[in-house]
């Protein structure tokens, strides 16, 4: 993958782990999931919550094995 791809990977992945935090942060504190409020139930909810998770694998395998593409 190319440097200027693979930036533009880490930063999507790196805002969809800050809104996934967020929205935990939401529904832990306030019992308020903000992803359903502005998805509804549905597919498009499911498929931002497997958006965040695979965005956190990137970022940990990231952390793990590659550092020297900081």
């Amino acid at each position: 993958m190319s440097t200027g791809v693979f930036r533009v990977v880490k930063l999507v992945a790196v805002i969809l782990l800050i809104v996934g935090g967020l929205n935990w942060g939401l529904v832990g504190t306030f019992h308020y999931n903000l992803v359903e409020a502005l998805f509804g139930a549905g597919l498009i909810t499911r498929v931002v919550y497997i958006a965040v998770g695979v965005a956190a694998v990137l970022i940990l395998i990231k952390k793990l094995f590659m550092k020297h593409m900081d």
